[in-house]
């Protein structure tokens, strides 16, 4: 068996009415709102899918299916510690975690240290060891015409 292990995940959601969205647990004043099931918090899905991934325990809609009403407007930190709690049952912990935010709005970095401070208490670890930071597409594609939000995340595991 290998002392290491690395997942990628990705997750994406569209903009609909609402004033504020929810990104690595932070609540974050905007002039839309996010379409999910649960509270569409684009940071924690994708890093779950990371986690997920790299344990090869499929991915979050496996674990958190939108057809279970039980998620419904749910706190994405919940599928975080859940995951954290499926790494330590199985002998891993988190090394490190990189997750990049793809918006044009709302802006990441006044809240990236917060998303840092959420991440890394839900996973057991030091803030150092989580990366939380954001780029735009220039305009391009859907994030560019502000039709949603996506955030990409990799995580790399180490044995307990």
């Amino acid at each position: 068996m290998s002392d290491f292990r690395i997942g990628q995940g990705y997750d994406v959601h569209a903009f609909g009415d609402g004033d504020h969205v929810v990104l690595g647990g932070v609540r974050i004043a905007h002039d839309r709102g996010l379409l999910a099931h649960s509270d569409g918090d684009v940071v924690i899905h994708a890093l779950c899918d990371a986690l997920l991934g790299a344990l090869a325990l499929g991915d979050i809609g496996r674990h958190f299916p939108p057809s279970d009403p039980r998620w419904k407007d749910a706190d994405s930190r919940q599928f975080l510690r859940h995951c954290q709690a499926l790494l330590a049952g199985r002998g891993w912990r988190l090394g490190n975690a990189d997750v990049t935010v793809v918006c044009e709005s709302p802006r990441i970095g006044p809240h990236a240290a917060a998303m840092q401070a959420n991440l890394s208490s839900d996973l057991g670890c030091d803030p150092d060891a989580v990366s939380v930071k954001a780029t735009t597409t220039e305009g391009l594609g859907f994030t560019g015409r502000r039709e949603g939000i996506a955030a990409m995340a990799v995580a790399l595991l180490v044995r307990a």
